[in-house]
């Protein structure tokens, strides 16, 4: 491709410039390793990134990093190392059988995916001494984290944009968190890139998936549903929220100090 040609036309960069401007993702001398799984996001995420590369008044280093899952035996290695030399990108990949993991730790097959994936990432940037790794979740992605704590745990979080990682010395960052899933297939379109199929023999059969449906069947009756949950992501003044819940020996020492008030209230009454 010519140099004068583009790899992302400036005007669907703005949301990501937003983003790393906002949380400050940029450092002198970065090296980020972008997780390039072949679907739509991160072709989509190493595309933008390898165009603000040429232009970004902080320059840094990239390269691209895939974790082969071993779902099925014909892994496209090819077909990614060729799509980072477009960009011209070095492309580095490792096989991780996840489903043997899977059997041998139990529990949810997709956080044991999602945990071998972050962690054999992680431990390739250190190796490789890139200190930063690019991960391609988009707002939805976020939106659906959230709503999915809420509902599972009871908590009021999602990840956030940027993650240092105090043990590994690893920062994450997230820089297409301002695009909607459906801008995203529209640009991956646009852009006429193409995205590999997903190998996961649990995709569409996900919790993740049925938050998904969740979420656009209320925002179907109620339109703003999706906004608000968007703005509840964020720290505001506008909050009102219980006090955290106190550990049972705090609560012991209330109520020991509660009677015992009110004991002394008494005697002093009697007196």
């Amino acid at each position: 491709m010519s140099k004068n040609i583009p790899f992302v036309p400036a005007e669907d960069l703005s949301k990501l410039w937003r983003a790393i401007i906002e949380f400050a993702m940029l450092a002198p001398g970065d090296r980020i390793l972008i997780g390039l799984s072949g679907g739509k996001d991160s072709m989509l995420l190493t595309a933008m990134l390898a165009e603000i590369k040429k232009f970004s008044p902080i320059p840094f280093d990239l390269a691209c990093y895939t974790v082969n899952p071993m779902f099925a035996d014909n892994f496209p290695k090819q077909e990614l190392v060729n799509f980072c030399a477009h960009y011209g990108l070095e492309h580095y990949s490792d096989d991780i059988d996840i489903m043997a993991a899977h059997a041998k730790k139990g529990g949810s097959p997709c956080f044991t995916c999602a945990y071998f994936r972050r962690a054999a990432t992680n431990r390739k940037a250190q190796e490789l001494g890139f200190n930063k790794v690019a991960l391609a979740h988009h707002n939805d992605d976020a939106v659906e984290t959230f709503f999915m704590n809420l509902m599972t745990s009871g908590q009021l979080r999602t990840f956030l944009p940027v993650t240092p990682l105090s043990r590994s010395g690893i920062t994450v960052l997230r820089p297409l968190l301002y695009y909607r899933e459906q801008e995203i297939k529209a640009l991956v379109a646009k852009l006429q890139l193409k995205p590999l199929k997903n190998p996961c023999p649990y995709d569409g059969h996900t919790m993740r998936q049925e938050i998904k449906e969740h979420i656009l069947q209320l925002d179907q009756r109620y339109p703003e549903v999706y906004e608000h949950l968007a703005a509840a992501m964020r720290c505001s003044d506008k909050q009102e929220l219980w006090p955290a819940k106190p550990a049972d020996k705090d609560m012991v020492a209330k109520f020991r100090s509660f009677w015992q008030r009110s004991a002394k209230t008494q005697s002093e009454v009697k007196k």
